[in-house]
């Protein structure tokens, strides 16, 4: 009996687990990890446009530091953005992915720190 309660509740306590960690399952393999300062040149676009969106903006830095060599002090580079056509997919990708709290204000109108979380089809944005 005392064994068979053991199985029971080690059973509940991983799919507890599995429950809690499912939003993460769900976005795919993490492929990597990199870390952004967002600085002015990042909040505007190549016609000089204000940009409005968060994904705009996170557009614009990988843009910046891969196609036009504008790079904030820290930016650390990523290989999937390195591609224009992985980042022509952002706005997708973080429809589909997780921005904490308010760090879509944030990204828009401060010049801040992120950390992004790339998956197959998704990002997670933290602001630091």
């Amino acid at each position: 009996m005392k064994l068979a309660l053991r199985l029971l509740t080690a059973v509940a306590v991983l799919l507890c687990a599995a429950a809690f960690n499912m939003p993460a399952l769900a976005q795919g393999r993490l492929l990597e990890v990199y870390v952004a300062y967002l600085g002015p040149d990042d909040h505007y676009n190549s016609r000089g446009e204000r940009l409005s969106e968060p994904w705009q903006v996170i557009r614009q830095d990988r843009a910046n530091f891969h196609r036009f060599g504008i790079r904030d002090r820290g930016d650390e580079g990523d290989r999937f953005f390195a591609s224009a056509a992985n980042r022509a997919r952002m706005e997708r990708m973080v429809l589909n992915g997780y921005i904490e709290g308010n760090a879509g204000w944030r990204v828009v109108n401060d010049n801040c720190w992120i950390r992004v979380e790339v998956y197959e089809n998704s990002v997670r944005i933290e602001v630091k």
